[in-house]
């Protein structure tokens, strides 16, 4: 029996579990997710591997889902020092890198940046011609200044030749140790949202280093020494520790994404809308066709506006650990702050003093845990207006993720669930799982290889059938690039968007395809 193992990190709690070749759940464990990250990923994996007695030998694969690049932005900590060259002057020097960014963030960044001609019109002109001994000078005089560069040139995303080229500059003047962020394999069409992707991609190489140095680190100490390791990224696919390094921003917001996969997993539905109740925040997000549904607009990561692709999902200040208040005029307020990991000991079923949403669906019967004892004294109005507040937080976020007035499906995930209602307006089934608790782990197991590859092409210089082509061939290349086995990869989703401002049917092309893990066996 072969096995893998997959852990995800929360804000309360780090999950692992351990599956077999079959995909059976084998053994899970919840530990509290420590602030360092790293340590409750060690002790999650000791405790699963010790409690699940299993041959460590056998074990194949180990997946991780960290949320060490989030919070290294939000909490502007760990971040490199970033050399930002756009290709594109002098068009674009009206509106200068690091614009509208938080200067918190900034100064951790350095705010170094040069512009150099370059750069391309919306048909593939030359916008500026291209001077390779000014980006060897804007180079040359960052020696020692940065540890990390990332390249834009104007309309990349059409044409990426001159920020490869730039690439081969920067490592050939700065060394091959420096990573280069190119724009062009990172973000969307939008110039500034593809700048702070790349930016912020350039900023995490050492965050992303570090826990997946970790991760390795930490199998090896436990015994697990033969195990394929990757990383989990935010479309619900893997990535191997050397793809994640090269492109760490791909990690944020995999946590839901791990979720939604590990509920469609477990409901045996591939299109449902998902609420993973934790014990601060839900997350509620879609299933798709067996994957999380992509946001279609710009994303907000860290207060920095980005382009790059993130899940579409909305979070709410609801959990298991929530806080409840009685105001002055007898209302009821629900979070947004909540004890998190502190719930075994402040919570009043487990002996605190801090009543919260787990302690009101206790009193009201609807679980058992803790000593029901505890909340004997709270008043049942109060009790079930709580609830009914709950409820109505929960079915106005469920709203806002339809896409149609009629009643949805709901698979019901996450070791918060236990406070949602049995029966929610606008839901025609809620399907629940015992293994819902830990279906971010088992989301981060059972994922296949993820590539996926966008490109403007002009349908009047190329035809569409070639344009698909060239598409899928460079999001195959991705896929194998992050892990996957050649010809196990499938074509999983196309979208072509025309530009209505090309005169010439331009199209931004996106192709996703998905492969199997490579065996190590």
């Amino acid at each position: 029996m072969e096995y893998k193992i997959g852990i995800d990190v929360g804000g309360t709690n780090t999950d692992a579990v351990i599956l077999d070749e079959n995909l059976k759940l084998i053994h899970s464990v919840k530990y509290p997710t420590t602030e360092d990250i790293e340590s409750g990923i060690f002790q999650a994996l000791h405790l699963v591997l010790k409690e699940s007695k299993i041959n460590k030998a056998a074990v194949t694969h180990a997946m991780l889902g960290t949320t060490q690049c989030t919070n290294a932005i939000v909490e502007r900590k760990k971040l490199a020092k970033v050399g930002v060259l756009r290709l594109g002057y002098p068009a674009t020097a009206s509106v200068a890198p690091f614009t509208a960014w938080p200067d918190t963030i900034v100064q951790q960044l350095s705010k170094t940046y040069a512009f150099a001609k370059g750069g391309y019109e919306f048909n593939g002109r030359n916008l500026s011609s291209f001077d390779e001994q000014e980006i060897r000078d804007i180079l040359t005089s960052w020696k020692g200044k940065v540890e990390s560069v990332a390249v834009i040139g104007v309309f990349s995303s059409l044409k990426n030749d001159q920020e490869f080229r730039v690439q081969e500059l920067a490592q050939e003047i700065l060394g091959k140790d420096i990573p280069v962020s190119l724009s062009s394999t990172i973000g969307s069409v939008g110039l500034i949202e593809r700048e702070n992707a790349t930016i912020l991609n350039a900023a995490l190489f050492k965050v992303m280093r570090t826990t997946s140095d970790g991760f390795e680190k930490a199998l090896l100490q436990e015994g697990v020494s033969d195990a394929e390791v990757y990383l989990c990224q935010n479309d619900g696919t893997l990535m191997s520790i050397d793809y994640a390094r090269e492109f760490p921003i791909l990690t944020i917001a995999c946590g839901p994404t791990n979720s939604i996969r590990g509920a469609s997993y477990l409901a045996d539905l591939e299109n449902a809308i998902v609420l993973d109740v934790g014990g601060t925040t839900s997350d509620i997000g879609v299933i798709a066709d067996g994957f999380p549904r992509e946001s279609s607009v710009a994303v907000d990561v860290g207060g920095v506006r980005t382009n790059f692709r993130m899940p579409d999902i909305v979070s709410i200040g609801l959990g298991g650990g929530s806080i409840l208040r009685q105001t002055a005029d007898n209302d009821v307020t629900v979070g947004p702050d909540s004890v998190g990991y502190q719930l075994i000991d402040k919570a009043m079923v487990f002996g605190g003093d801090t009543l919260t949403a787990t302690d009101i669906a206790v009193r009201l019967g609807k679980i058992e845990i803790g000593e029901p004892a505890n909340v004997a004294h709270i008043d049942t109005v109060f009790a079930e207006k709580a609830y009914a507040k709950i409820g109505a937080m929960t079915e106005e976020a469920i709203d806002r993720m339809k896409t149609s007035a009629g009643d949805v499906t709901l698979i019901l995930v996450g070791g918060g669930s236990v406070i949602i209602p049995q029966e929610l307006n606008g839901v025609k089934e809620i399907i629940r799982d015992e293994k819902g608790a830990v279906a971010n782990a088992i989301g981060a197991s059972i994922s296949q290889i993820g590539g996926q590859y966008e490109q403007i092409y002009i349908y009047s210089q190329i035809a569409r059938e070639q344009a698909l082509q060239d598409a899928r061939e460079k999001a195959d290349d991705q896929a194998m690039k992050a892990g996957a086995i050649e010809g196990t990869i499938e074509l999983v989703e196309v979208e072509e968007i025309p530009l209505a401002y090309h005169p010439d049917n331009a199209t931004r092309l996106r192709v996703k395809v998905v492969g199997d893990l490579v065996q190590n066996r």
